[in-house]
């Protein structure tokens, strides 16, 4: 006898396209619920509108259930401008794709992308944030 699962009993994955927001570039990462991990994809260095079609033909091709963006604060907690810039930036994607936008806390990911050797610091950084919020995930969100 062959046992059926049905299908309400097994979790749906989720993917995910990160950011480490810059004034100057942005980093981009790619990953999902089943495996947990996320991966570097690349820098975007448009500004502007510009940009934003970059991140709609990211958008397009990996068709992710939700972004992730990396916002920083100072060591101590306390919120800097770039934290008002990263979070302005996350309401900018939710507004334009009307994708559910998660933050998570990116200090030191660009150190630690950088300590680690990588190419594309930005795009790196990128990942750890998508790892990090991966790792958050409870246990049944994973497939």
């Amino acid at each position: 006898m062959t046992a059926l699962v049905s299908p309400t009993s097994v979790a749906r994955v989720h993917s995910f396209l990160a950011f480490d927001f810059g004034t100057r570039r942005v980093g981009v990462a790619t990953g999902n619920s089943l495996l947990r991990s996320a991966r570097p994809l690349k820098t975007l260095q448009q500004q502007g509108d510009a940009r934003f079609a970059a991140i709609g033909a990211l958008l397009k091709e990996w068709q992710p259930d939700a972004l992730v963006i990396g916002v920083p604060f100072h060591p101590d907690g306390a919120e800097h401008r770039n934290t008002l810039l990263a979070r302005r930036f996350g309401r900018q994607l939710h507004g334009r794709f009307g994708l559910p936008v998660h933050e998570v806390d990116e200090r030191y990911t660009t150190t630690e992308a950088l300590s680690e050797g990588a190419r594309d610091a930005d795009a790196a950084a990128a990942a750890l944030i998508l790892d990090q919020y991966l790792r958050s995930l409870p246990d049944d969100a994973a497939a």
